[in-house]
């Protein structure tokens, strides 16, 4: 073991709770659902106990109807704006967010029986049971609640939701929401961090209006469907969704759960038949779409290529994506950028207008491999190395000077370096 997979554990130690992890200390200091996600797997490659501890703190947030919210407040600080008392939620015991994130839950839940398997780890089958069962009502959730017509696109109704939270995508719908005349802003994350590496305060003055707009619907989903200004069928949420759709049919199947594993198939089919659909030859990438306008959604951003982790495309289109790719990439000092250089919204350290993050990397790399585009893949996971080895754990990184931005000693950025380095090690 290196000495900087070395620091990386002690990163996932340090920001270690007694059973969740935090992103970062005083920035972040709850639980977020796929931050935990892909901390489980960092955990898996060198403690696999802690890995499915890590899961299961996350579904002691778990709704009656199978959501599992974005943040789990398993303890009161003071240090981030909006707690409990700004999002008002009812379901469960301990406080948490009314919205949720990317379902990478069943990815983690897969790797954790694969590294459990590579380490001869015997695991109690009744914990794993009921991981599966959470994930599974968490997949049934999203595309019963997010998906009501049935179209293979589930969609968010908040920007958090993507976890890309002022990605130039949401621009134009983010518009159309009015600014909080309810509850008063007061952001904590521009005392921890630089102003100019956060949204903007317009953006926060929209973000909490929709939680007080969902709470007041009594955070029910049919409502919310109906009264939201924001809803956009979201191409790397649903990308994300099938893939681990596919791992969690594959749970199923070792836990012989013949129906559950076809029903899950059958959830994967149509969403990839819909993320197929959601191809635009003339861009060279996959859009999303705005379901309140009904338009497009032609920002370009690293969503444009989410579909790759779920679908295997055909010659001319793999060639296209790749070569599109590419081209976000020339001259800078690190890929993949979360917006292009060339688009008029690009901002280098402003979190998800430009910035590069590993985990997106991660995701992007996996789709990559699908595809038949390894000399890529290693091309972006040895860039992606190289800037955690200059400049350290950081949240993410200016894609142009390659400089470490936002929080610091970030547990996703530690798990990625260490799945990264594995990978590196088989190969």
């Amino acid at each position: 073991m290196t000495d900087l997979q070395d620091a990386a554990r002690r990163v996932l130690s340090a920001n270690d709770r007694g059973g969740y992890t935090v992103p970062t200390p005083r920035l972040y200091p709850f639980q977020w659902n796929w931050d935990s996600a892909f901390v489980a797997m960092g955990f898996a490659l060198f403690d696999v106990e802690r890995a499915v501890t890590e899961l299961e703190w996350l579904v002691r947030g778990q709704w009656a109807d199978g959501m599992i919210p974005h943040i789990v407040f398993h303890q009161p600080s003071d240090s981030y704006f909006p707690g409990p008392d700004v999002w008002r939620t009812p379901h469960t015991p301990v406080p948490t967010s009314g919205i949720t994130q990317p379902p990478v839950f069943a990815m983690a839940l897969k790797a954790i029986l694969d590294a459990a398997r590579q380490k001869k780890v015997q695991l109690e089958p009744g914990r794993i049971a009921r991981l599966f069962d959470a994930a599974l009502a968490f997949h049934r959730w999203w595309y019963a609640a997010r998906d009501p017509d049935g179209t293979g696109l589930v969609a968010l109704l908040h920007p958090w939701e993507s976890g890309s939270d002022n990605s130039p995508a949401w621009d134009a719908a983010l518009a159309r929401v009015p600014v909080t005349t309810t509850t008063p802003v007061r952001r904590k994350d521009t005392g921890h961090v630089d102003a100019a590496m956060r949204p903007r305060d317009e953006d926060y003055a929209r973000f909490i209006h929709l939680v007080d707009l969902y709470a007041d619907c009594g955070w029910d989903p049919v409502e919310q469907w109906r009264r939201t200004p924001f809803r956009i069928a979201d191409i790397q949420t649903t990308a994300i969704l099938a893939r681990a759709g596919e791992d969690l049919a594959a749970v199923a199947d070792g836990l012989g759960r013949t129906d559950e594993a076809s029903e899950i198939r059958a959830m994967v089919v149509r969403s990839r038949t819909a993320l197929a659909g959601a191809w635009r030859d003339a861009l060279g990438r996959f859009v999303s779409r705005d379901l309140v306008s009904r338009e497009d959604v032609t920002a370009p951003t690293q969503a444009s290529f989410l579909p790759l982790l779920a679908l295997d495309l055909a010659p001319a289109r793999r060639d296209a994506a790749e070569r599109e790719m590419r081209g976000w990439c020339e001259g800078l000092a690190v890929a993949f950028p979360s917006t292009p250089r060339s688009s008029p919204h690009f901002e280098a350290k402003r979190y998800w207008r430009g910035p590069v993050w590993a985990v997106i990397n991660w995701l992007l790399i996996d789709g990559l491999e699908r595809n038949g585009l390894a000399e890529f893949a290693a091309d972006l996971r040895q860039g992606t190395v190289a800037a955690i080895e200059r400049v350290g754990f950081c949240e993410y990184f200016d894609p142009v000077t390659g400089e470490g931005c936002g929080g610091e000693g970030f547990s996703w950025t530690a798990a990625a370096y260490l799945h990264f380095t594995a990978m590196s090690a088989r190969t």
